[in-house]
């Protein structure tokens, strides 16, 4: 019996030693782990390199005999400053003289060569803008730039002047626009440039994409499809995806006038367009009619649990919207529609609703305001039914305090989707887990309700993320992330996110409380580009709690009792926004 009890004990014993000992620290073993570079014989074209790793908790770390400073997890940092060539860097990490290893890391910096300019009778690149096959109708402009031999005669297409750009450093970039022409009869075909030099030799050569005219057989006429269809206000694009304008609803009609690449662009009244993703939309026969409407019948009421606008079209039309503080309002602009309205019915039942208002801004630009009774913005959606145009306005819960409300917390990454590491190994989907499993448990005891997108390692897709919480509709949203930078050892400390104006007391709230950590202010952050920061539902935020790929940072994440406070002050954060809403009506 004596036996049975013993076993378990050991075992106990083993586990809690393997859960807070490192075993290359148990016995004093000097090891080098290096997450940048990745490789030992590194070629760059920067003279400012970092070297960022981890070594074991007692070690001491010297490159090439200068000190470096090892935090408690043993992780570090080190910048270097290249001279042109190769040099050598030796790392030796040591506990003793006689207990040491090293790594050696042999870098060439190259300096950027000087202007390559193009030295005989040809055309060495040529770009065009936008970039990307080309649906053209009159009107647009094709933007050419090319690097050719100096002093030269430069046409596009036969006819189109190319001008060199004499101010510019390297010569021989040529640059010129073309406006489509209703004449234009571009075929599915590659542009041609010729260069010409002042004997009349000429050289030509094709731009990499095709030109196309948007012909009058072609079908214009397309719908949405989808829960996820979003407008794009241009064709820039960042890492984030690029500027939204916002989501529809499906079978939006949108009348399409050209692609590029992959994204159809539409125009949504006589002075605007958009893109959006080929694969969000699907054409109609040949016929189909542009998507415009006069306004019909209007409809303002509210239910046991919301409010609503509806207002009467002959099709779905596209729309965006946007919200004003100070007084808090609603703005909706529905594209192709004409005001034909005579009266607005308004009820009595509404609750959150204070007035609603119309305006033809210009043509085919029909807006629509409502004024809100309360300061704080609670979301709205916009949706069909049938031809009829629904804003359904959220309202301020009666009871504003947690234990009477559904709180959405948001573990960013997941699964393949590591997201930010840091210089011990550390990842950003494990530690936003940690603390976004920290909040869940502080909310509850406050008596919330909380919907988690995560509670073990998994993947979670981000469209899947949105549609689960349009579906679960919580009351507010607080999505756990980490910061990451190339540049370690100066950038840290703390950020929060929103997009909408309506919803920024939510995330300033909790950075204000952030702050009380010691940590380095980086800003409450608007117009944040983010899908977990796009719904409109509810009011919503990001906090980048810290940089995993600053050492002192990842020190803190990596500490049990540091996580816990993050959650402190983001439950802090959420209950004096609620305290500001129950005092500002």
């Amino acid at each position: 019996m004596k036996f049975l009890l013993i076993i378990p004990a050991l075992l106990l014993s083993i586990f809690s030693f393997a859960q807070t000992t490192d075993p290359q620290d148990a016995v004093h073993k000097p090891f080098i782990k290096l997450v940048e570079p990745t490789k030992s014989v590194i070629n760059v074209k920067a003279s400012r390199q970092f070297v960022v790793g981890s070594t074991c908790k007692t070690c001491n770390l010297t490159i090439n005999g200068k000190e470096v400073k090892v935090y408690p997890t043993g992780a570090f940092a080190y910048e270097l400053n290249l001279k042109p060539g190769d040099t050598v860097f030796n790392l030796i990490a040591f506990t003793a003289p006689d207990k040491s290893t090293s790594k050696k890391l042999n870098y060439n910096y190259t300096l950027p060569p000087p202007p390559d300019t193009v030295k005989t009778l040809d055309i060495a690149s040529i770009e065009t803008f936008p970039e990307g096959n080309l649906f053209v109708m009159p009107g647009d402009r094709i933007k050419f730039k090319v690097k050719a031999l100096t002093g030269c005669t430069v046409f596009a297409n036969g006819n189109i002047p190319l001008y060199e750009m004499l101010q510019n450093k390297m010569p021989g970039i040529y640059q010129g626009e073309y406006v489509v022409k209703e004449t234009d009869s571009f075929l599915v075909s590659k542009l041609q440039i010729t260069i010409t030099d002042s004997i009349g030799k000429a050289v030509t050569k094709q731009t990499k994409y095709w030109v196309s005219m948007f012909g009058p057989l072609a079908p214009n006429i397309a719908v949405t499809k989808g829960r996820l269809a979003h407008l794009l206000y241009g064709l820039g694009n960042d890492r984030l995806g690029g500027a939204k304008i916002g989501y529809v609803d499906s079978m939006v009609l949108l009348n399409v006038v050209g692609k590029v690449g992959s994204q159809y662009k539409v125009r949504l009244s006589k002075y605007r367009t958009a893109f959006i993703d080929d694969d969000a939309v699907e054409f109609l026969p040949k016929g189909s009619f542009t998507p415009e409407s006069l306004t019909d019948r209007w409809t303002v009421y509210g239910d046991s649990a919301f409010d609503y606008v509806q207002l009467g079209l002959l099709a779905r039309l596209p729309y965006q919207s946007f919200q004003l503080v100070d007084p808090s309002k609603i703005v909706v602009d529905v594209f192709g529609a004409t005001n034909n309205t005579n009266w607005i019915t308004q009820l009595e039942n509404t609750k959150e609703i204070k007035n609603v208002t119309y305006e033809q801004i210009e043509d085919e630009i029909f807006r629509i305001t409502i004024e809100l009774k309360h300061a704080q913005h609670w979301g709205h959606s916009i949706y069909y039914k049938g031809n009829t145009l629904v804003i359904k306005v959220k309202r301020q819960p009666e009871k504003l305090d947690l234990q009477h409300l559904t709180i959405a917390v948001d573990a960013g990454h997941g699964g393949s989707n590591t997201g930010a590491g840091g210089p011990t190994g550390s990842s950003e989907k494990m530690l936003t887990l940690a603390v976004s499993i920290k909040l869940q448990k502080l909310l509850e005891q406050a008596g919330a309700k909380v919907i988690m997108t995560r509670t073990t390692e998994k993947f979670v897709d981000n469209k899947e993320r949105i549609l689960f919480y349009r579906d679960s509709v919580p009351d507010l949203l607080i999505s756990i992330h980490l910061n990451s930078t190339v540049e370690p050892i100066r950038v840290k400390g703390t950020s929060s996110f929103y997009r909408y104006i309506g919803f920024r007391n939510l995330s300033n709230a909790i950075h204000k409380h952030m702050l009380e950590l010691d940590l380095k202010d980086n800003g409450n952050n608007g117009s944040f580009n983010f899908m977990l920061n796009s719904p409109i539902e509810y009011p919503n935020a990001l906090v980048e709690t810290l940089f995993l790929s600053n050492p002192e940072d990842e020190m803190k994440i990596l500490d049990d009792n540091f996580q816990q406070q993050i959650a402190e002050r983001i439950v802090q954060g959420i209950q004096d926004f609620l305290e500001h809403c129950k005092h500002k009506p």
